[in-house]
Order: C-alpha cells, then structure tokens, then sequence
C-alpha cells in the first residue's frame, strides 16, 4: 500500500516537471559539482558507470533525481548511496530547476527516428 502511495505521488508530480529555471538550475548543479562525476559538460562521465546527462528529456532527469530522494521501496526508488546523499538537500523545485539546466546542455546522445 506504501509503494502504490509512492508512486502516485511520484507519478503526479511528473507532469509538473517542466517549470523548471534554467538559470537557477545552472547555479545549483555548478555550485555542487556535479560535473565531478559526470564530466565536462555533464556528458563525459569519468567513470563508466557513471551516465551521460547532457541533453536528456527534462521529465526523465526529474524523475530520476527525485527517485532518489524515495527511501523505502525498490519499486520506486533509485539506490545508489552517492546520488542519494547529494539530492536529499534538493528541494523539488530545486531538482526540477536542475532537470531544467541539464536538458538544455546540447548532448551527444542519439536518438534513433
């Protein structure tokens, strides 16, 4: 019952996502580095299991970052200790700022018509 909870909530949020502010979201993601891991221009991870996030759908960055934030429930939410200690301090306004500035980053990724 905790999960179904979860994810409608989860799920309501979503359509909501693109209110984000570029500029706000340039601040957050430089002031916390996250180019440490992800790269130059947030697409060229230093490690390989790290993921290219320069250029994905606004929605989808939103969703993930948020899915950290889900304790509790592998249906919804994301486990990786790392990307969990960095967005508990985000707010969604802030994750949705964020998801915002890095859908605008122009990407490398391909995407097949």
């Amino acid at each position: 019952m905790k999960s179904a909870l979860i994810l409608t909530l989860l799920s309501a949020s979503i359509g909501t996502a693109f209110a984000g502010n570029v500029t706000k979201g340039k601040e957050l993601v430089e002031k916390n580095n996250c180019a440490a891991c992800h790269g130059a221009g947030l697409k060229a991870p230093v490690a390989a299991a790290y993921p290219k996030i320069a250029g994905q759908y606004e929605d989808y960055l939103y969703y993930a970052l948020k899915s950290y934030k889900v304790d509790g429930s592998s249906l919804v939410g994301r486990n990786n200790a790392i990307m969990q200690s960095q967005v508990k301090q985000f707010s969604d306004k802030d994750l949705k700022d964020m998801a915002a500035y890095i859908a605008s980053i122009p990407g490398d990724l391909i995407v097949k018509k």
